[in-house]
């Protein structure tokens, strides 16, 4: 007979994939209809007027299996509330666009509601800076911030077809599968659920031509959330070391498996700071538009970034075992300083060989 930990993430999983897969053909359907288009532009890497109401499809397919197939409904009732107010903020961007600062405000309401009303929060950082028990007053802004960081390194990294979903998969994936070894059910659901609905996404997004969509902003902030929900209780589950699947350097190995979002946003804030420009300011100067610049395309890119992905996931992963979490840290910066300096050096020398 097959355990509940085995058929309840995997049912999650088809169900939330056959949902948004179903879903997806309609939504194109009617946004072709209302003339609900992303229209080409400066700052856009596509020429035709696309959809972008992909995140209805996977908020769908995620919250009807999470709510069909999660154990502990006290906890995936919350996570659920907390992605329907995102999602309201979301679609309005997408249909109209919102001025960024309501966009923030709708974040720190959703990340506050489900720090208030569950135990999704920080109460220690494992040594990270040398502290660790840390008090509500500290933990609870700082895990406000982190959600708000990692759902908007996600909407910032969806700029190319599939960049966005493939990350999301990988990085729920491996998440899961902790939780999985952990025993941790209910949390593999929901990463088995947003899995499956940003895999058939991802066959109309990344491989659709009559029916090719977007996710939006009602996508990309549903799975900056979820994911940053997934490394709050990673984290917090790792305070305690007597368990086998004990990972003692959580923050730092959250770093890693987030690394393509967090650094490439982190990088880019910076050099928007060093060039006099807004922080917030829209340009193409992440990552996967200088692959794009090399001459890779989108599913090129999105390959690159998915192994980066993996590579410094597995890698920190085992580094656990042998390293403390500010050596793993500093191994994870400056290993991805130096990766991700490369495509701007062959950028730099393809400007250098026309001159």
């Amino acid at each position: 007979m097959i355990s509940p930990e085995v058929y309840l993430p995997v049912s999650a999983f088809v169900m939330s994939f056959f949902i948004s897969y179903l879903s997806i053909p309609s939504i194109v359907k009617v946004a072709n209809l209302k003339h609900l288009f992303d229209e080409p532009g400066e700052r856009s890497v596509h020429i035709h007027k696309t959809p972008t109401l992909g995140g209805l499809a996977v908020f769908a397919g995620f919250s009807i299996a999470a709510l069909l197939f999660t154990p502990n409904c006290e906890i995936v009732k919350f996570v659920v509330a907390a992605v329907i107010a995102l999602f309201f903020v979301g679609i309005k961007d997408d249909i109209l666009v919102i001025a960024p600062i309501t966009k923030i405000l709708g974040q720190v309401f959703a990340a506050s509601f489900l720090v208030i009303f569950t135990d999704i929060q920080f109460t220690n950082l494992h040594g990270l800076f040398w502290i660790h028990e840390i008090p509500s007053y500290i933990g609870i802004p700082l895990t406000i911030f982190t959600i708000i960081v990692i759902t908007n390194s996600f909407n910032l990294i969806d700029g190319i077809d599939g960049l966005a979903g493939s990350i999301g998969i990988v990085v729920s994936g491996v998440f899961g599968f902790w939780f999985y070894l952990a025993g941790h059910v209910e949390y593999t659901v929901l990463a088995l659920a947003l899995v499956g609905a940003l895999t058939a996404y991802l066959r109309f997004n990344l491989f659709g031509k009559s029916n090719k969509i977007f996710m939006g902003d009602t996508g990309s902030l549903i799975l900056g959330f979820i994911v940053s929900v997934f490394v709050i209780k990673f984290n917090q589950t790792n305070i305690r070391t007597n368990f086998s699947e004990a990972v003692y350097a959580a923050p730092a190995i959250s770093f890693a498996v987030l690394i393509v979002p967090l650094f490439d946003t982190v990088r880019v804030m910076f050099l928007r700071f060093f060039q006099g420009k807004p922080i917030f300011y829209p340009d193409k100067q992440h990552l996967h538009h200088l692959f794009l610049k090399l001459g890779f395309n989108h599913l090129q890119t999105d390959l690159i970034l998915v192994g980066i992905t993996l590579v410094f996931s597995i890698s920190a992963y085992y580094c656990n075992y042998c390293a403390g979490i500010h050596t793993i840290a500093m191994i994870v910066i400056l290993a991805a300083m130096i990766l991700f300096y490369i495509p701007v050096l062959f950028l730099n020398r393809k400007k250098n060989s026309k001159k």
